[in-house]
């Protein structure tokens, strides 16, 4: 590992007053929230709370993950994307710390608001951007076992990381914009009554769209299990979660993405068989099971399935003139980060031969729906030089590379 260049980059994108304030918000843990908290927040809070808080929380986020970056191979930090993606880190680290002694003015509180939705769009292709850095590293470099290792385990805390910063923007421009939609029952992008069957149906009609667009066929659906409910007063209801709608759909249109191509692949155009969704809610979990019988996956090769870059199907261009099907290597492992920032889970279980269910477990209770967060301290630095799982996360017990906490709750 090679660290001097790494420095350089730093020096070079950011001046003495930011690398200052950098290594100080660095040394704060962030604060993980629950979608009760975002709710209550929602409901209660001014604008001018959610700006004090978020002009230190996101800044927290940000330098414990450019921190990170930096522990990163000095081979992989100078590729082209690589720096790229440094540079806007870089510049929304400046832009959100311009900002730490202002009062919140409705001058202030709008130029923030607007400085937010520029980082939101300065980020949109960091996910791309950055597999782009680890495809240039392993077309030019050779990649030993523990560097790829550390660039996995980066991956998986760098991805989570976008995501809750994207959750706090969110949450923020939606409920305070100049336009924001105020007759919404939705909580910025959270839906306290999100209908599980909806989102199913709308991710399910669009994979199929795209599968049709390139087999000229598309397995059908059939969902069963608990897709109504009994409400308070003994009505029957369709089952609902509270849930921000958006990070469901993704996982559920990945997955259905993956059984389509599969099943199609596996029996050709003849008839097809259903893929079958089972949907539970108990008192802990919402469990939604997507089934298929695309043929199964190994199990030498179910252990790499979430594993950044790996794909069963051949890599398509980065910049493609249709949305591809498949086949960039980061749909799974980010759809399991998708499910797992408020404390779910994806699982696969592959039968070789048959087919393959994977299963989305999803927190029933808003208060045990917490983000989990990556930390930026000794023990998470040390990942980057050793193989040795410890805990380095907002959830002590949580191990990611395991799946599941270690005191035995999900």
């Amino acid at each position: 590992m090679r660290f001097t260049s790494c420095v350089k980059n730093l020096n070079k994108l950011l001046d003495l007053k930011s690398l200052k304030l950098l290594d100080h918000y660095s040394q704060f843990n962030p604060s993980p929230l629950s979608i009760k908290q975002f709710i209550e927040f929602g409901h209660t809070a001014t604008e001018s709370e959610s700006f004090l808080f978020l002009r230190k929380e996101i800044p927290v986020r940000l330098s414990n993950i450019m921190k990170e970056i930096n522990l990163l191979p000095g081979n992989l930090l100078q590729m082209p994307s690589v720096l790229i993606l440094q540079d806007w880190y870089a510049k929304s680290f400046r832009d959100l710390t311009s900002f730490e002694n202002r009062e919140p003015t409705k001058e202030t509180l709008e130029e923030f608001c607007l400085m937010l939705k520029t980082v939101q769009a300065r980020h949109t292709n960091v996910v791309q951007t950055m597999a782009q850095g680890v495809l240039e590293l392993k077309e030019s470099h050779s990649v030993d076992n523990q560097t790829d290792m550390a660039i996995q385990y980066f991956l998986d805390r760098f991805y989570m990381s976008r995501i809750s910063i994207r959750m706090l923007i969110h949450q923020h421009t939606l409920l305070f914009e100049s336009d924001a939609d105020r007759d919404t029952r939705r909580i910025g992008i959270i839906d306290p009554s999100c209908k599980v069957k909806s989102v199913i149906m709308e991710a399910f009609t669009n994979a199929a769209f795209l599968c049709e667009e390139y087999y000229n066929c598309a397995p059908d659906i059939e969902i069963k299990g608990q897709t109504k409910v009994l409400n308070e007063k003994g009505k029957k209801v369709a089952l609902s979660l509270c849930y921000p709608p958006p990070h469901l759909y993704h996982i559920l249109f990945e997955l259905f993405k993956n059984s389509m191509r599969a099943t199609v692949e596996t029996h050709g155009i003849k008839e097809l068989p259903l893929i079958e969704v089972l949907v539970a809610k108990g008192e802990h979990d919402v469990s939604i099971r997507v089934s298929d019988q695309g043929g199964g996956i190994p199990r030498h090769i179910t252990d790499h399935l979430f594993h950044y870059l790996f794909s069963t199907a051949p890599r398509p261009s980065m910049t493609p003139a249709k949305a591809p099907l498949a086949g960039y290597g980061y749909g799974l492992p980010l759809s399991r980060l998708y499910a797992r920032y408020f404390h779910g889970d994806l699982i696969l279980n592959s039968y070789d031969g048959y087919g393959t269910d994977a299963v989305v477990y999803l927190k029933t209770l808003t208060h045990e729906a917490n983000e989990l967060l990556p930390v930026f301290n000794k023990t998470s630095t040390k990942q980057y030089k050793s193989a040795v799982p410890t805990a380095d996360w907002t959830d002590p017990s949580y191990s990611m590379s395991r799946g599941n906490s270690r005191g035995g709750n999900r």
